[in-house]
């Protein structure tokens, strides 16, 4: 069943219209949809390893073109459409405590969890809300969203052949680490308020917010 699902996938992969899907993933992924592209990434990858650069590229510009969108949504329409995009990805009750990290730390916090699984939504909204330097976070969205991806990209360009090959072999295993990966994004998200001096302050401002 599951190989039968990746063979359908990677053939829908290599449709003549998948970069479109990759770049609307990417552009809504980065602001309120649920999904992300990384999946769809690895097996346009899969399928056509010598464009894996060109398949990265697409969605950084996607990504940081989404989370620009983001950023609007938090800075004109929080009330009225970001909290409740928050509110239904079950990401509200961590809302204040991202505000107050991304004041404190600014391009770190986008740096190291624009990188990461942690839902990049959250920080783009949040951004927005907060009044982000637009220039801060554009230039921050764009190392960590190139990152992530460009990585992706270049390794699925360099080692295409084997890295499939592999997959293929170790489909299973690599489907229950990629759920164990995302999962752990969203409880990552949820452990924001931990470590050092400022994540005290921080978690204290914004007790009685959560609350």
């Amino acid at each position: 069943m599951l190989t039968k699902l990746y063979q359908w996938t990677l053939a829908k992969a290599a449709h003549a219209h998948a970069e479109r899907w990759l770049f609307a993933i990417s552009f809504m992924e980065s602001s309120f949809f649920p999904i992300p592209p990384h999946p769809l990434l690895g097996l346009m990858c899969l399928a056509r390893p010598e464009r894996a650069i060109r398949f990265g590229i697409i969605c950084t510009l996607a990504s940081v073109l989404g989370g620009l969108f983001g950023y609007a949504i938090g800075y004109f329409l929080y009330e009225a459409v970001g909290q409740q995009i928050l509110d239904a990805l079950g990401l509200a009750a961590k809302f204040p405590v991202a505000a107050c990290y991304l004041r404190e730390y600014g391009a770190e916090i986008i740096l190291v969890k624009g990188a990461t699984p942690i839902p990049f939504k959250l920080i783009t909204i949040t951004s927005g809300f907060i009044g982000l330097s637009l220039f801060t976070f554009i230039w921050a969205s764009i190392l960590s969203r190139a990152f992530q991806f460009m990585l992706v990209g270049f390794l699925f360009w360099k080692f295409g052949r084997p890295i499939k090959a592999f997959i293929e072999k170790y489909l299973g295993l690599l489907s229950a680490a990629f759920l164990v990966l995302v999962v752990g994004g969203f409880i990552a998200a949820s452990m924001l308020s931990g470590g050092g001096d400022k994540s005290d302050t921080c978690s204290n401002a914004t007790m009685a917010t959560i609350r």
